[in-house]
C-alpha cells in the first residue's frame, strides 16, 4: 500500500478538519494508508517523510520552522508526492519563500471575496491528459489571484477580472486554478479551489483531486532523471 501524511491545521475558516477527512476518504479508495496529523510536528522526522509516497497539506496563515520546510522539499526532491488545494497548500506560510518555490505559487488575493460565481476552464485536451474529460464548470466561492512560478504546467484556468477592482484597469488574464511542476525528483499538484469543505466535495473539484493525489503519489515509481550532488536546503538569504 502507498502511505500518505495529510498534515492540516492553521485558520479554521478554510475547515482545514473536515477537508483533511475528505482527502483521508478519496486516499483510502485508492488503497492508500492514510495518517492524519494537527501539527506541523509531522514534518519533523525526515526519515519518516522519506518514507512516504504522498505528503498533503490542508495548513492556511501558519508559521513553520524552516527546518521542517526543508525536510518536506527534501523528502518531495526524493521522489514523495506533494498535492493540496487553496489556501492550504498556497497560502499556508507567507513568510516562507521556500516553500512558495517548491509549491509552484502564492495567493495574494480574491476580489469580491466568498460568493463569486466563475468559471473553471479545463485547458487538458490531450489524450491521457491530467484533467482530460472533465468539462468546464461554474463555481461561486473564492476566485484566487496568484503570483504563479512560470514554470508550471497549467491544467485548468479562471479569467480575470469578474470583480471591478484596481486589477481590472490591466488586461484580462487567464489564472491558473490548477497546475501541476516537479521539485527535483517528486511531483506536485495544486488546485486553488476549496475554500470550503462543500467546494472540496464538489464531484468535479473532488475528481481532480483524486487524480491529482494519485499522479503526485506515482512519482517514486515513475523514477527521475534528476541526481542531486546534495538535496536543495534553501536560499541563504531566507534562512532566519
Amino acid at each position: 500500500m502507498k502511505k500518505a501524511l495529510i498534515v492540516w491545521g492553521g485558520w479554521d475558516g478554510h475547515e482545514p478538519k473536515q477537508v483533511a477527512e475528505i482527502f483521508k476518504n478519496v486516499l483510502e479508495a485508492e488503497q492508500f494508508e492514510v495518517e492524519v496529523s494537527d501539527t506541523l510536528e509531522a514534518f519533523a522526522d525526515k526519515e519518516k517523510l522519506l518514507g512516504l509516497d504522498l505528503i498533503v497539506p490542508c495548513w492556511t496563515m501558519g508559521e513553520i520552522r524552516n527546518e521542517l520546510v526543508g525536510n518536506v522539499s527534501e523528502a518531495v526532491q526524493s521522489g514523495v508526492g506533494l498535492a493540496g488545494c487553496h489556501g492550504g497548500m498556497c497560502d499556508s506560510f507567507r513568510t516562507q519563500v521556500d516553500w512558495q518555490f517548491m509549491t509552484g505559487g502564492q495567493w495574494v488575493a480574491h476580489p469580491g471575496n466568498d460568493g463569486v460565481r466563475y468559471m473553471v476552464n479545463v485547458t487538458d485536451e490531450e489524450e491521457g491528459s491530467l484533467l482530460q474529460g472533465i468539462a468546464d464548470f461554474e463555481v461561486a466561492s473564492e476566485q484566487y489571484y496568484l503570483h504563479v512560478d512560470p514554470a508550471v504546467e497549467v491544467h485548468a484556468t479562471t479569467r480575470f477580472p469578474v470583480v471591478h477592482g484596481p486589477h481590472s484597469a490591466n488586461k484580462p488574464v487567464d489564472m491558473p486554478v490548477v497546475w501541476t511542476k516537479y521539485w527535483g525528483g517528486g511531483r506536485v499538484f495544486y488546485n486553488s479551489l476549496g475554500h470550503h469543505a462543500d467546494i472540496v466535495d464538489m464531484p468535479q473539484v473532488k475528481e481532480m483531486m483524486r487524480r491529482g493525489f494519485l499522479w503526485a503519489a506515482e512519482g517514486k515509481e515513475a523514477g527521475s532523471d534528476w541526481k542531486p550532488e546534495t538535496a536543495y536546503n534553501g536560499m541563504a538569504d531566507s534562512q532566519y
